[in-house]
């Protein structure tokens, strides 16, 4: 039970990697710049 508490805890730190991560692929699929953004929506990239 600790164990899972910590993990959790972890998740939700902002100055956590796996946090960070979520948060960078977030970002990057509300970026119209960022090729996830495409991939996310599935549509074609402009100028393709």
């Amino acid at each position: 039970m600790s164990h899972h508490t910590k993990h959790h805890a972890n998740q939700s730190n902002p100055n956590h990697p796996s946090h960070q991560a979520a948060q960078d692929n977030r970002s990057n699929q509300l970026n119209p710049n960022n090729p996830a953004y495409h991939s996310s929506r599935q549509a074609p990239k402009p100028g393709k």
